[in-house]
This record gives C-alpha cells, sequence and structure tokens, in this order.
C-alpha cells in the first residue's frame, strides 16, 4: 500500500490504471480461487476515475486512488451485503460503515466484496453459501476463516489490501494460513458501525495487508472513537507507521508454555521458536510465562459466542431484511420457513446452542459461569503484561491450511484450531499474524504476537522488526499452479 501510494503520488501510474489490473488479474484468477463474492468493476472504475481527476486538482490524501477489498459482512452504501448467507441475498447496504466512511475519506477505492464463512462462523471458508474459496498457494487447501476470502485476494495479489473481521481468530488464522499480514484491533480501538453483528462483545474490524506497514497505515486511517458506536474507546490514536523500527532492542517478549502444547504440528513449531530466536538476536529479552486459564477459552468462547450471535441473528426473520420464504399461511410459518432455508447448518448449529445457554435453568450453569471464567483469563493477560513482558510470541494455529473438506464434517475438531487465536478476543487485547515460514509443503505459517489492549504500536513495532529481518512476506505464491 505505501509502495502503491508512492507511485500514485509520484504520477508513475494512475489508479484507474490500477485498478483495470487489478480487475484483470481477478479475472483471470478467481475463477480458480474464489476470493470474491462480488465485484462491482463500473462502480471501481468510477471511483479511480474521480480519484485521478482529484490528484490532478492537487489533491493530496493517503490513500487517493488505493484499491481495497471488504469482507462481506460491513455495509458499503450501494452494494450488497450479504454475509455470505442466503437469507440476506440481495440485500443492499443503505449506508457506509464508519471504517468505510474513514477510509473514502482518505480517498481509498473499493473493489468488491470478498468471500467468507456464512456470518463469519468458521474457520475455513467452507461455510459461505455461495462458494468455497481456496488457498492461493495451493488450491486444494482451505485459506482459513471466516474472512478466507479477504485474506486469498490479498495473498494473490488481487488487491493491495482488504478488510476481515476477527471474533476469534478470523483475520489472524486465514492471514496465517495464507502467508499475509492480519491484524486483530483491540476491542474498542476501531467502531464496529456498519459491522453485522456476530458476538457484539468479542467482534473487531481488522486489516489484512502484504506487510506490517501497510497494516499500521491501514489501522490509524480505521480506528478511533466514533458517536455511532459506544463501544469504541476514547483513545489518542497514535500514528503506527513513524514508531516503526527494525531492532527491538529494550523490548521484553514472553513465550507462553501454555500455547506450544502436545500435538501442534512439528514444523508450525519449528518455525515459531526460529522465529523467537530471530527476535531475540534483534535485541529482545525472551521470558517464559504462564496463562493457566488458556486451556478454557474454546469451551468459554462458544458459549458466549453462540449465545450473542442467537440474539443478534434473531432480526434476521424475513421481515426487515434479504429474502423471504413465498407462500406462507401466516407470518409465524413464514418466519420459521424463511430462517430454515435461509441459514446454513453451522449458523443453525451455533444459533441453537447459543438459545440452549441462555434458556431458564441454564443460564447461571453455563453464560455465567462463562463469563466468570472469561474475566480469569483477562486477568492473566493483565498480570504478565504488567509484571513480566512487553508482548507475547505464539503460533496463531497448531496447524497449517489443511485440505478442503478435510473437517467440515468436525466441527468440534475445527473449533480446536481456534485454540490459540480465541484468548485475544475474550480478553479484549491485540493481536497480529505475520509470516514466519513454511512447510515441506509450501504453506504459509504465521507468528501471533499479542499485546495488552490498545498498545498497538508496541505490537506493530515487534511485527515490523522481525518481518524485515525474515522477509517472509515477501515470497508470492503461484497461483497458476
Amino acid at each position: 500500500m505505501a509502495e502503491v501510494s508512492a507511485l500514485l503520488r509520484e504520477r508513475k501510474c494512475s489508479s484507474l490504471e490500477l485498478v483495470q489490473e487489478l480487475i484483470a488479474v481477478i479475472r483471470k484468477n478467481d475463477s480458480q480461487i474464489g476470493a470474491f463474492v462480488s465485484l462491482d468493476e463500473e462502480y471501481a472504475l468510477a471511483q479511480a476515475r474521480r480519484a485521478d481527476e482529484l490528484r490532478r486538482k492537487g489533491t493530496e490524501l493517503p490513500l487517493l486512488g488505493v484499491p481495497l477489498a471488504v469482507k462481506d459482512l460491513i455495509n458499503v452504501q450501494g452494494q450488497t451485503c450479504t454475509c455470505a448467507s442466503r437469507i440476506l441475498s440481495g440485500y443492499v447496504a443503505p449506508y457506509d460503515a464508519t471504517v468505510i466512511a474513514r477510509l473514502r475519506r482518505e480517498g481509498a477505492v473499493f473493489l468488491g466484496r470478498t468471500n467468507m464463512d456464512e456470518f463469519a462462523m468458521g474457520a475455513s471458508t467452507e461455510n459461505s453459501a455461495y462458494k468455497i474459496t481456496r488457498n492461493p498457494w495451493n488450491r486444494d487447501y482451505v485459506p482459513g476463516g471466516s474472512s478466507g476470502g479477504s485474506a486469498a485476494a490479498v495473498a494473490a495479489d488481487e488487491t493491495i489490501a482488504a478488510l476481515g473481521s476477527d471474533t476469534g481468530g478470523s483475520v489472524r488464522q486465514p492471514a496465517s494460513f495464507c502467508g499475509c499480514v492480519g491484524l486483530k484491533p483491540s476491542y474498542g480501538r476501531v467502531s464496529r458501525y456498519g459491522l453485522t453483528a456476530f458476538a457484539s462483545s468479542l467482534d473487531q474490524i481488522g486489516p489484512m495487508t502484504k506487510c506490517v506497514r501497510d497494516a499500521a497505515i491501514l489501522l490509524k486511517t480505521i480506528a478511533g472513537h466514533d458517536e455511532r458506536d459506544s463501544t469504541s474507546a476514547k483513545i489518542t490514536v497514535p500514528d503506527y507507521e513513524s514508531g516503526l523500527r527494525t531492532d527491538l532492542k529494550g523490548l521484553k517478549i514472553g513465550l507462553p508454555k501454555e500455547y506450544f502444547i502436545d500435538g501442534m504440528d512439528a514444523e508450525v513449531e519449528k518455525c515459531v521458536r526460529a522465529a523467537v530466536a530471530e527476535c531475540e538476536r534483534l535485541g529482545a529479552a525472551i521470558v517464559d510465562v504462564n496463562l493457566p486459564m488458556t486451556p478454557h477459552a474454546v469451551a468459554v468462547y462458544y458459549i458466549i459466542a453462540c449465545a450473542e450471535a442467537s440474539a443478534n441473528l434473531a432480526r434476521f426473520d424475513g421481515v426487515r431484511y434479504g429474502c423471504r420464504a413465498k407462500n406462507a399461511d401466516d407470518p409465524y410459518e413464514m418466519y420459521c420457513r424463511t430462517r430454515a432455508e435461509g441459514f446454513g447448518a453451522e449458523v443453525k448449529r451455533r444459533i441453537i446452542l447459543g438459545t440452549y445457554v441462555l434458556s431458564s435453568g441454564y443460564y447461571d450453569a453455563y453464560y455465567l459461569r462463562a463469563q466468570k471464567v472469561r474475566t480469569l483469563i483477562r486477568r492473566d493477560f493483565e498480570r504478565v503484561f504488567a509484571e513480566e513482558c512487553d508482548v507475547l510470541l505464539a503460533p496463531v494455529a497448531p496447524a497449517p491450511a489443511y485440505k478442503i473438506g478435510e473437517k467440515i464434517e468436525d466441527p468440534l475438531q475445527m473449533y480446536l484450531g481456534d485454540i490459540f487465536t480465541i484468548p485475544a478476543n475474550l480478553a479484549g487485547i491485540c493481536a497480529l499474524s505475520v509470516p514466519c515460514g513454511f512447510t515441506a509443503q509450501n504453506l504459509p505459517v504465521g507468528l501471533q504476537i499479542l499485546g495488552p489492549a490498545f498498545r498497538e504500536d508496541v505490537l506493530l513495532r515487534a511485527g515490523y522488526a522481525y518481518e524485515q529481518a525474515a522477509q517472509w512476506h515477501l515470497r508470492r505464491p503461484d497461483v497458476k499452479k
């Protein structure tokens, strides 16, 4: 993004030429990858022409003419927003999400909508109602999820950068599987106004980019308080890009033993431990730390997330949004049939589970207890960041990308793949995924860096220093294979 902005600013290419080139790449490759659910060519070209005209008139904006892709659950005025679900087929967003308005204000151009797991529920982008997205590094493998379309589009050079959303790792895990950078900001750092809610106490919009510097640029643009989102924090947004450095002198890095578990893929562990050694060489001090509540994170997450999802998705009933079942005899039948026909299996599974844990007689036993354990998980992080280290290093996922169809019939196995990403959402802290190597099958592996709430500056500094030394982010997939 930084390089593209410079080219545009120096008039070495126009935004129109850039968008035309990306559309050509998408036309050529996306039928094999499936990163986009919709591509609004005329809209993108019109925005590019407008950006070029503004530049000719002397306007200079940080992202003027830079093309971006948007996950299909963030509202862009005038574009469909289906959340990869049949129940929202044909729904057109009547307004811009705050993140879109802020990017638009800085001159960004929106290419189209990227594929995802339905309502962000999934870890492989196999749960979309419209198509399966494939990993650009090997099309037999999943790209991760739920922001798999955004990650695949970035990795396959179909966009300069993209937006995703992270409820339990949905930015970081696909970034890890596809070899790009994914940032989950602290809860409250970025406005969620205009993001279709999955689990309101966990959701965050985050950048997915080719390098850490681009993530810093994008985060600075979208972060900050928004009066339309009462959960957004009134905290000053730093200039993340100017804080990037190429050494880690004085930084104390913690290695949580609970993140290096038995059964973890040997190649993943080897890549992550090599990255830890590289950070030590760059000047960081490495200390061992404990996060004893981590083993409870998956169970807590799937109680809280499903409970919130069951409430949030109650609004999709055929009355106000999207599709409606035909030939129903009364409103109740229409309501039931619309939801039965509109939602996919994974969404129904989570709605049923969430409704159950919130029901009379079970609320205290499941939901309330899960909230209490969530507090203990958050206190684990607060303690280590206050007393022992500045950031933590860990794997993003216990294994690299797996084959399409390999886990789709075993939801529990897929849920366990989120074990290293979920704690950050429960605690509300920030976390970053950076490429740290490749397996023997040439599949990317991600390094996760976790930091205290609202210290994305430290996180990005650590990620940038490692990235510049390791250079894994420069590898590109051969999408012809």
